[in-house]
Protein backbone atom coordinates (compact mmCIF):
# COMPACT_ATOMS: atom_id res chain seq x y z
CA UNK A 1 0.00 0.00 0.00
CA UNK A 2 1.22 3.51 -0.87
CA UNK A 3 1.96 5.62 1.96
CA UNK A 4 1.76 9.39 2.29
CA UNK A 5 3.75 10.99 4.81
CA UNK A 6 3.27 14.41 6.21
CA UNK A 7 4.46 16.99 8.55
CA UNK A 8 2.82 19.98 10.33
CA UNK A 9 3.98 22.32 12.93
CA UNK A 10 1.86 24.06 15.10
CA UNK A 11 1.55 26.57 18.35
CA UNK A 12 0.34 25.56 21.41
CA UNK A 13 -1.80 27.15 23.98
CA UNK A 14 1.87 28.13 25.22
CA UNK A 15 3.01 29.51 22.56
CA UNK A 16 5.45 26.75 22.06
CA UNK A 17 6.15 25.79 18.32
CA UNK A 18 5.12 21.62 18.47
CA UNK A 19 5.57 19.25 15.93
CA UNK A 20 3.31 16.92 14.09
CA UNK A 21 3.54 14.45 11.44
CA UNK A 22 1.34 12.03 9.77
CA UNK A 23 1.29 8.74 8.06
CA UNK A 24 -1.83 8.38 5.49
CA UNK A 25 -2.65 5.54 2.93
CA UNK A 26 -2.81 6.91 -0.48
CA UNK A 27 -5.43 5.48 -2.49
CA UNK A 28 -7.87 4.41 0.00
CA UNK A 29 -9.69 5.68 3.33
CA UNK A 30 -8.20 4.23 6.65
CA UNK A 31 -9.67 1.37 8.87
CA UNK A 32 -9.41 4.19 11.60
CA UNK A 33 -7.16 6.43 13.25
CA UNK A 34 -4.22 6.09 15.71
CA UNK A 35 -2.87 8.33 17.59
CA UNK A 36 1.10 8.04 18.58
CA UNK A 37 2.49 8.71 21.93
CA UNK A 38 6.19 8.67 21.77
CA UNK A 39 8.53 7.85 25.23
CA UNK A 40 10.76 9.90 27.74
CA UNK A 41 12.97 11.60 25.23
CA UNK A 42 12.19 10.08 21.94
CA UNK A 43 10.49 11.59 18.95
CA UNK A 44 8.23 11.03 16.03
CA UNK A 45 9.39 11.46 12.62
CA UNK A 46 12.40 9.39 13.02
CA UNK A 47 12.38 6.87 16.02
CA UNK A 48 8.89 6.27 15.33
CA UNK A 49 8.81 6.39 11.92
CA UNK A 50 8.77 2.44 11.32
CA UNK A 51 5.64 2.53 13.48
CA UNK A 52 3.63 4.94 11.52
CA UNK A 53 4.88 3.53 7.98
CA UNK A 54 3.51 -0.47 9.05
CA UNK A 55 0.77 0.95 10.36
CA UNK A 56 -0.60 2.93 7.32
CA UNK A 57 0.33 0.34 5.12
CA UNK A 58 -1.69 -1.87 6.94
CA UNK A 59 -4.72 0.85 6.23
CA UNK A 60 -4.82 3.48 9.26
CA UNK A 61 -4.31 6.77 9.09
CA UNK A 62 -1.38 7.48 11.89
CA UNK A 63 -0.68 10.94 14.05
CA UNK A 64 2.28 11.82 15.85
CA UNK A 65 3.29 14.43 17.67
CA UNK A 66 6.53 15.52 19.60
CA UNK A 67 5.93 16.78 23.52
CA UNK A 68 7.59 20.14 23.91
CA UNK A 69 11.26 19.49 24.35
CA UNK A 70 10.97 16.60 22.33
CA UNK A 71 12.00 15.54 18.95
CA UNK A 72 11.87 18.78 16.64
CA UNK A 73 9.43 20.78 19.03
CA UNK A 74 10.75 23.81 20.68
CA UNK A 75 11.51 24.16 24.00
CA UNK A 76 14.22 23.25 26.79
CA UNK A 77 15.20 19.89 25.96
CA UNK A 78 13.67 17.09 27.69
CA UNK A 79 12.22 19.56 30.57
CA UNK A 80 8.70 19.01 31.53
CA UNK A 81 7.56 21.68 33.81
CA UNK A 82 3.78 19.92 33.99
CA UNK A 83 2.97 16.02 33.08
CA UNK A 84 -0.22 18.09 31.97
CA UNK A 85 1.00 19.85 29.45
CA UNK A 86 2.08 17.15 27.47
CA UNK A 87 -1.12 15.08 27.82
CA UNK A 88 -3.12 18.68 27.11
CA UNK A 89 -1.21 18.83 24.07
CA UNK A 90 -1.41 15.71 22.71
CA UNK A 91 -5.58 16.01 23.54
CA UNK A 92 -5.45 19.39 21.27
CA UNK A 93 -3.92 18.04 18.64
CA UNK A 94 -5.33 14.51 18.61
CA UNK A 95 -9.33 15.79 19.18
CA UNK A 96 -8.76 18.36 16.31
CA UNK A 97 -7.83 15.54 13.65
CA UNK A 98 -10.79 13.41 14.81
CA UNK A 99 -13.40 16.32 14.06
CA UNK A 100 -12.48 16.42 10.62
CA UNK A 101 -15.13 15.73 8.16
CA UNK A 102 -13.04 13.21 6.31
CA UNK A 103 -12.18 11.36 9.82
CA UNK A 104 -15.65 12.33 12.22
CA UNK A 105 -17.38 8.64 11.69
CA UNK A 106 -13.52 6.67 11.86
CA UNK A 107 -12.73 4.75 15.33
CA UNK A 108 -10.11 6.21 17.64
CA UNK A 109 -7.00 4.58 18.91
CA UNK A 110 -4.32 5.69 21.11
CA UNK A 111 -0.71 4.06 21.35
CA UNK A 112 1.61 4.40 23.98
CA UNK A 113 5.35 3.46 24.18
CA UNK A 114 6.60 3.36 27.75
CA UNK A 115 6.09 6.78 29.19
CA UNK A 116 3.95 7.35 26.03
CA UNK A 117 1.81 4.63 27.88
CA UNK A 118 1.31 6.67 30.63
CA UNK A 119 0.08 9.99 28.51
CA UNK A 120 -1.97 7.68 26.68
CA UNK A 121 -3.85 6.47 29.84
CA UNK A 122 -4.03 10.33 30.86
CA UNK A 123 -6.05 11.09 27.30
CA UNK A 124 -8.53 8.22 28.12
CA UNK A 125 -8.92 9.66 32.01
CA UNK A 126 -9.25 13.40 30.35
CA UNK A 127 -12.30 11.76 28.22
CA UNK A 128 -12.98 7.85 28.88
CA UNK A 129 -16.16 8.30 26.30
CA UNK A 130 -13.62 9.68 22.92
CA UNK A 131 -11.66 7.12 22.28
CA UNK A 132 -12.44 3.31 21.14
CA UNK A 133 -9.26 1.52 22.56
CA UNK A 134 -5.85 1.55 23.26
CA UNK A 135 -2.55 -0.38 22.29
CA UNK A 136 0.22 0.00 25.40
CA UNK A 137 4.17 -0.78 24.56
CA UNK A 138 5.69 -1.51 27.84
CA UNK A 139 4.17 1.19 29.76
CA UNK A 140 4.74 3.45 32.31
CA UNK A 141 1.76 3.64 34.60
CA UNK A 142 3.16 2.42 38.21
CA UNK A 143 5.99 2.31 39.77
CA UNK A 144 8.12 -1.30 40.52
CA UNK A 145 7.13 -2.63 44.29
CA UNK A 146 10.75 -3.02 44.28
CA UNK A 147 11.86 0.11 43.70
CA UNK A 148 9.71 2.48 45.13
CA UNK A 149 11.39 5.88 46.22
CA UNK A 150 11.24 6.55 50.05
CA UNK A 151 8.75 9.39 50.74
CA UNK A 152 11.47 11.51 52.27
CA UNK A 153 13.15 11.40 49.33
CA UNK A 154 10.93 12.79 47.22
CA UNK A 155 10.16 15.73 49.70
CA UNK A 156 13.53 16.61 50.19
CA UNK A 157 13.65 17.07 46.05
CA UNK A 158 10.37 18.34 45.89
CA UNK A 159 11.31 21.06 48.51
CA UNK A 160 14.13 22.08 45.31
CA UNK A 161 12.63 21.16 42.47
CA UNK A 162 12.01 24.95 41.84
CA UNK A 163 14.36 26.19 42.52
CA UNK A 164 17.22 24.05 40.37
CA UNK A 165 13.99 22.72 38.32
CA UNK A 166 16.29 21.97 34.73
CA UNK A 167 19.60 20.66 36.66
CA UNK A 168 20.40 17.26 35.26
CA UNK A 169 21.17 15.74 38.58
CA UNK A 170 19.24 12.28 38.24
CA UNK A 171 21.44 9.28 37.74
CA UNK A 172 20.43 7.13 35.38
CA UNK A 173 22.07 4.17 33.44
CA UNK A 174 22.52 4.43 29.82
CA UNK A 175 18.92 3.56 29.09
CA UNK A 176 19.65 2.57 25.31
CA UNK A 177 21.91 0.16 25.72
CA UNK A 178 19.44 -1.57 27.66
CA UNK A 179 16.34 -1.29 26.11
CA UNK A 180 17.38 -2.10 22.75
CA UNK A 181 18.64 -5.53 21.99
CA UNK A 182 19.64 -5.32 18.05
CA UNK A 183 23.07 -3.84 18.23
CA UNK A 184 22.47 -2.52 14.88
CA UNK A 185 19.26 -1.03 15.25
CA UNK A 186 21.29 0.42 19.05
CA UNK A 187 23.58 2.36 16.95
CA UNK A 188 21.19 3.36 14.55
CA UNK A 189 19.04 4.87 17.98
CA UNK A 190 22.16 6.37 19.18
CA UNK A 191 22.69 8.28 16.11
CA UNK A 192 19.15 9.59 15.98
CA UNK A 193 20.31 13.50 17.67
CA UNK A 194 16.99 14.26 17.85
CA UNK A 195 16.64 11.46 20.96
CA UNK A 196 17.76 13.23 24.42
CA UNK A 197 20.47 10.99 25.99
CA UNK A 198 21.96 13.39 28.66
CA UNK A 199 20.85 12.69 32.27
CA UNK A 200 17.42 13.47 33.56
CA UNK A 201 16.09 16.99 34.84
CA UNK A 202 15.12 17.46 38.47
CA UNK A 203 11.49 18.43 37.74
CA UNK A 204 11.25 15.69 34.89
CA UNK A 205 12.10 13.41 37.04
CA UNK A 206 9.21 14.29 39.54
CA UNK A 207 6.63 15.21 36.72
CA UNK A 208 7.22 11.27 35.63
CA UNK A 209 6.85 10.05 39.47
CA UNK A 210 3.81 11.95 39.96
CA UNK A 211 2.26 11.41 36.62
CA UNK A 212 3.09 7.32 37.63
CA UNK A 213 1.57 7.89 41.23
CA UNK A 214 -1.21 8.85 40.09
CA UNK A 215 -1.79 6.92 37.29
CA UNK A 216 -1.12 3.25 40.01
CA UNK A 217 -3.91 5.11 42.19
CA UNK A 218 -6.43 5.08 39.12
CA UNK A 219 -6.00 1.92 36.94
CA UNK A 220 -9.24 0.82 38.21
CA UNK A 221 -10.93 3.92 35.85
CA UNK A 222 -9.48 2.46 32.84
CA UNK A 223 -12.51 1.56 31.07
CA UNK A 224 -11.42 1.53 27.52
CA UNK A 225 -10.51 -1.47 25.40
CA UNK A 226 -6.83 -2.40 25.27
CA UNK A 227 -4.38 -4.26 24.49
CA UNK A 228 -0.88 -4.02 26.76
CA UNK A 229 2.19 -5.75 25.80
CA UNK A 230 5.48 -6.19 27.27
CA UNK A 231 8.61 -8.28 26.90
CA UNK A 232 9.56 -10.13 29.73
CA UNK A 233 13.29 -9.38 29.50
CA UNK A 234 12.44 -5.69 29.86
CA UNK A 235 14.85 -4.48 32.70
CA UNK A 236 13.75 -0.72 31.77
CA UNK A 237 10.11 -0.86 32.70
CA UNK A 238 8.88 -4.05 35.07
CA UNK A 239 6.27 -6.24 33.27
CA UNK A 240 4.48 -6.53 36.60
CA UNK A 241 3.63 -3.12 35.56
CA UNK A 242 1.69 -4.24 32.64
CA UNK A 243 0.41 -7.44 34.55
CA UNK A 244 -0.89 -5.02 37.26
CA UNK A 245 -2.41 -2.45 34.66
CA UNK A 246 -4.22 -6.17 33.19
CA UNK A 247 -5.60 -6.79 36.73
CA UNK A 248 -6.83 -4.00 37.89
CA UNK A 249 -8.11 -2.18 34.89
CA UNK A 250 -11.89 -1.89 34.97
CA UNK A 251 -12.01 -2.52 31.45
CA UNK A 252 -14.32 -5.11 30.31
CA UNK A 253 -12.14 -5.86 26.63
CA UNK A 254 -8.66 -6.36 27.89
CA UNK A 255 -5.77 -8.27 26.28
CA UNK A 256 -2.26 -9.11 27.66
CA UNK A 257 0.62 -10.98 26.24
CA UNK A 258 4.05 -10.82 26.99
CA UNK A 259 6.77 -11.85 25.28
CA UNK A 260 9.31 -14.04 26.11
CA UNK A 261 13.56 -13.01 25.94
CA UNK A 262 12.08 -9.38 24.87
CA UNK A 263 13.60 -6.40 25.45
CA UNK A 264 12.38 -2.79 26.15
CA UNK A 265 12.19 -1.97 22.77
CA UNK A 266 9.77 -4.74 21.51
CA UNK A 267 9.01 -2.54 18.07
CA UNK A 268 12.42 -0.69 17.46
CA UNK A 269 14.88 -2.77 18.94
CA UNK A 270 14.41 -6.27 18.41
CA UNK A 271 15.57 -8.22 15.64
CA UNK A 272 13.26 -8.03 12.91
CA UNK A 273 11.37 -11.69 13.16
CA UNK A 274 10.51 -10.24 16.65
CA UNK A 275 9.26 -7.18 15.39
CA UNK A 276 7.35 -8.77 12.82
CA UNK A 277 5.85 -10.60 14.97
CA UNK A 278 4.52 -7.88 17.70
CA UNK A 279 3.07 -5.21 14.53
CA UNK A 280 1.23 -8.74 13.47
CA UNK A 281 -0.23 -8.89 17.05
CA UNK A 282 -1.00 -4.95 17.08
CA UNK A 283 -2.36 -5.01 13.69
CA UNK A 284 -4.26 -8.02 14.44
CA UNK A 285 -6.24 -6.23 17.74
CA UNK A 286 -6.57 -3.28 15.66
CA UNK A 287 -8.60 -5.04 13.04
CA UNK A 288 -10.56 -6.63 15.30
CA UNK A 289 -11.77 -3.24 16.94
CA UNK A 290 -11.51 -1.03 14.02
CA UNK A 291 -15.12 -2.27 12.86
CA UNK A 292 -16.67 -0.50 15.85
CA UNK A 293 -19.47 1.90 16.62
CA UNK A 294 -18.16 5.58 17.38
CA UNK A 295 -21.55 6.46 18.64
CA UNK A 296 -21.56 7.43 21.91
CA UNK A 297 -17.81 8.45 21.58
CA UNK A 298 -17.96 12.54 21.81
CA UNK A 299 -15.59 14.98 21.93
CA UNK A 300 -16.00 17.12 25.32
CA UNK A 301 -16.64 20.78 24.92
CA UNK A 302 -13.37 22.80 25.14
CA UNK A 303 -11.91 23.49 28.69
CA UNK A 304 -9.49 25.69 29.95
CA UNK A 305 -6.10 24.87 31.25
CA UNK A 306 -6.17 27.00 34.06
CA UNK A 307 -4.44 29.57 32.78
CA UNK A 308 -7.57 31.43 31.02
CA UNK A 309 -6.16 29.91 27.65
CA UNK A 310 -8.49 27.04 25.94
CA UNK A 311 -6.75 23.66 25.35
CA UNK A 312 -6.13 24.42 21.59
CA UNK A 313 -3.08 25.04 19.06
CA UNK A 314 -3.53 28.64 18.02
CA UNK A 315 -1.44 30.61 15.40
CA UNK A 316 -0.99 27.71 13.48
CA UNK A 317 1.98 27.94 11.19
CA UNK A 318 2.49 24.82 8.72
CA UNK A 319 4.71 23.77 6.29
CA UNK A 320 3.37 20.33 4.58
CA UNK A 321 6.69 17.64 3.08
CA UNK A 322 5.65 14.66 1.85
CA UNK A 323 7.34 11.66 0.83
CA UNK A 324 6.99 7.83 0.31
CA UNK A 325 8.11 5.79 2.49
CA UNK A 326 18.53 -12.86 31.74
CA UNK A 327 19.60 -9.70 32.76
CA UNK A 328 20.24 -7.72 35.71
CA UNK A 329 18.01 -4.26 36.35
CA UNK A 330 19.58 -1.00 36.74
CA UNK A 331 19.05 2.65 37.30
CA UNK A 332 16.40 3.76 34.55
CA UNK A 333 14.40 7.19 35.04
CA UNK A 334 12.11 7.03 31.94
CA UNK A 335 10.78 3.40 33.05
CA UNK A 336 11.06 4.24 36.72
CA UNK A 337 12.79 0.45 37.20
CA UNK A 338 15.93 0.02 38.71
CA UNK A 339 17.29 2.05 41.88
CA UNK A 340 15.11 4.83 42.05
CA UNK A 341 16.04 5.53 45.78
CA UNK A 342 19.26 6.41 44.61
CA UNK A 343 17.54 8.13 41.40
CA UNK A 344 15.39 9.94 43.01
Amino acid sequence: MEVQYQEEYLRNSRGVQIFTCRWIPRLSSPKALVFLCHGYGMECSGFMRGCGHRLANSGYAVFGIDYEGHGRSSGARCYIKKFENIVADCYAFFTSIAVEEEYRDKCRFLYGESMGGAVALLLHKKNPRFWNGAVLVAPMCKISEKVKPHPLVVNLLTRVEEIIPKWKIVPTKDVINSAFKDPIKRDEIRSNKLIYQDKPRLKTALEMLRASMSLEDSLHEVTLPFFVLHGEADIVTDPEVSRALYEKAGSRDKTIKLYPGMWHGLTSGEPDENIQIVFSDIINWLDKHAEGDTAGFQLQSTRSNGNGVDERFIGQKTTFSNRKEGRKSGSYLCGLKGRLQSAM
